[in-house]
């Protein structure tokens, strides 16, 4: 399980899901080729989240496929998660690797230098630097939202540990984002809420790997 390796890497959110359920979303992107999927679903209760975690568990676990929880190292653990990504207001990455143990992969949302160095002391596995193109899926700070892939190249550039880029990231803007220096891309909207979500991750996928 090698984030370097990471091209495509689905963000679920039912609310962004055009009135599908996370289960069927996950399943269409997973047969698109998604190399990891992060369990969110910001504004879901952790009892709903901790049974959606389990049938997300089965599916990418059929597939080969990493399941990464966003924030809660609990649920994490609860579910048998291979890791999780942690925002710059959750835990510290050391408490993440104390209680899930030295083979989870464990993130860390960063749109600075300094943030970026400090997870990369602290022990993360990868980065996910955004917001890159601004992004209506997430609470962003003015300061963080929309802060392109020069920035997203300087931060790559400062660590040794690989970028994924995130925010406003679709088929048409990834190859930019790649360019700069990110391994791959975190999607939200692009795949969730696609016409055809096996179709969207498969072309982003796709776009990535060009690029790479």
């Amino acid at each position: 399980m090698d984030p370097a390796t990471w091209r495509t890497y689905l963000v679920t959110q039912s609310s962004h899901s055009a009135g599908r359920d996370t289960p069927t979303v996950v399943s269409a992107a997973l047969a698109g080729g998604v190399d990891v999927v992060q369990l969110r679903e910001k504004g879901t209760d952790a009892r709903r989240r901790y049974r959606l975690g389990g049938r997300l568990r089965e599916l990418t676990e059929s597939a080969g496929v990493p399941l990464v929880v966003n924030d809660r190292i609990d649920l994490a653990a609860a579910v048998d998660a291979d890791g999780v990504h942690l925002g710059q207001s959750d835990l510290p990455i050391e408490v993440a690797r104390d209680r899930l143990g030295p083979d989870a992969v464990i993130g860390r949302s960063a749109s600075t230098v300094e943030e970026a160095e400090a997870a990369e002391v602290a022990g993360a596995d990868y980065l996910g630097v955004g917001a890159v193109y601004g992004t209506e899926s997430k609470d962003v700070a003015d300061a963080k939202d929309g802060i392109g892939p020069e920035r997203v190249g300087t931060v790559a550039n400062a660590v040794d540990i690989p970028v994924i880029g995130i925010g406003g990231v679709d088929a048409e803007n990834a190859t930019s984002v790649v360019d700069a220096g990110a391994a791959g891309v975190a999607v939200i909207s692009a795949i969730t809420a696609a016409d055809d979500p096996q179709a969207a991750a498969g072309t982003i996928g796709e776009v990535v790997a060009d690029a790479r």
